[in-house]
């Protein structure tokens, strides 16, 4: 097992060049790799079963999600503004909510799930994915090319996988509540939707601008304290993240705003550079082995309570309740079309929407546990095959034919 881990990062030090080169994305590579060395050599490696492993399962995905967050809140330029914000904005609390309510529905009526378990499923599945959406992501800090589409994809990851965390807890309510036990609604409504939220907010934000005023504004005055090492953004992930939990916040949001804030405390400094370029390598090499295990599951029994109906759902889900959620809360912005159906499309699925079904199944019972996992697992396989294989040449497509053209114009007429 660590020497195909070993070769996986081995060979992931290449993958953003193939990716660049061929246009498929590297996700789809490790989960093919993952399907055929399990094919081959089960015996001889770690059973991927999340069912039979679920706090593996949990750890593993949180661990990823949170690095990945914190690589997401440093690459992101534009300061935070309502207006400047308004399209991953109206992604998180138009078009997630929008998919939640569709995924429940779909659930209880074509799947015949019970209320707590649809709307679980639909948490689940809402919120996009930092981990496996770099294709559609903004590059390094710093970085001169820009991409409205690729800052509005970024900050939706970003910011609704813990947005999503409140909307978890309320299937775990409800699953609480069809139990015969006692749990309130109205306290889901104050502590886990409002409270936690705002814990995340304030403590992210507050670190973020601590740590950054001990790197750049201290370190100029006592040279001891004076750093370029990387590794910083990873111990500032994990200490945040875990303040944030046991001050019973939401660690995925708090982590999000801690970057940023980080990020934008000396936005120009280099040091950025260094932070998420670790913060990267440490990502990739995680994912490659969780891209791994994910491919070793889909062919050692995670789909084998799949239906017709649950492949149904997913398909509708990812071609068709995504979509139109995401353009019905962007119609109206100044977008070209065809970035409106780019950003409605690559709502990518994966590492996420794993943290957050082992997540809830550690927290209480739920009914089709199996089932729940193969429409997951389907799901991002779905989404690995579909995003994996269109998201670079799209991107390249509008960043060449779209956004170039415009920027230029825009520089044309500013001289002028």
């Amino acid at each position: 097992m660590m020497t195909l881990i070993g070769v996986a990062a081995f060979g992931m030090a290449w993958m953003p060049a193939i990716t660049k080169r061929t246009g498929i994305s590297y996700s789809v590579i490790y989960v093919v790799l993952g399907m055929i060395v399990y094919m081959i050599f089960p015996a001889y490696l770690v059973e991927p079963d999340p069912i039979k492993h679920n706090n593996a399962a949990l750890y593993f995905s949180e661990m990823v999600v949170i690095i990945s967050l914190m690589g997401s809140g440093i690459k992101i330029d534009r300061p935070f503004t309502f207006k400047t914000w308004s399209s991953p904005l109206r992604l998180i609390f138009i078009a997630m909510l929008l998919c939640i309510l569709a995924a429940a529905v779909l659930g209880m009526y074509l799947l015949g799930f019970t209320l707590a378990t649809a709307v679980l499923l639909g948490a689940v599945l809402a919120p996009t994915d930092p981990v496996l959406a770099s294709d559609v992501q903004v590059g390094a800090p710093n970085d001169s090319q820009k991409s409205e589409t690729k800052f509005t994809l970024t900050a939706e990851a970003g910011m609704n996988d813990g947005t999503a965390f409140p909307f978890t807890w309320l299937a775990i309510v409800l699953a609480i509540q069809a139990s015969g036990s006692y749990s309130s609604l109205l306290n889901w409504f104050g502590y886990h939707l409002i409270y936690k939220i705002a814990i995340g907010i304030v403590i992210g934000y507050f670190v973020g601008k601590l740590v950054g005023y001990l790197l750049f504004t201290v370190s100029k005055k006592m040279k001891v304290l004076q750093t370029q090492d990387g590794f910083v953004a990873i111990a500032l992930t994990l200490v945040v993240y875990g303040v944030t939990e046991m001050l019973h916040g939401y660690g995925f949001i708090a982590v999000f705003v801690c970057a940023y804030a980080l990020r934008h405390y000396e936005k120009g400094h280099g040091y950025h550079e260094n932070l998420h370029s670790f913060t990267d390598q440490i990502e990739r090499l995680l994912v490659a082995a969780l891209l791994i295990l994910f491919g070793g599951s889909l062919v050692t029994g995670i789909l084998d309570a799949l239906t017709w109906k649950m492949a149904l759902f997913s398909i509708l889900f990812i071609l068709v309740i995504r979509p139109l959620a995401a353009y019905a809360s962007i119609g109206f912005s100044k977008f070209h079309y065809k970035q409106k159906l780019a950003i409605s499309f690559f709502g990518i699925r994966g590492m996420g929407s794993i943290f957050y079904l082992a997540f809830a199944i550690k927290e209480t019972t739920f009914d089709h546990v199996p089932e729940l996992w193969s429409i997951v697992a389907f799901t991002i396989l779905l989404s690995v095959i579909l995003h994996g294989l269109t998201a670079t040449p799209f991107m390249k497509h509008l960043q060449e034919e779209i956004e170039k053209p415009k920027k230029s114009k825009k520089i044309s007429v500013e001289k002028d």
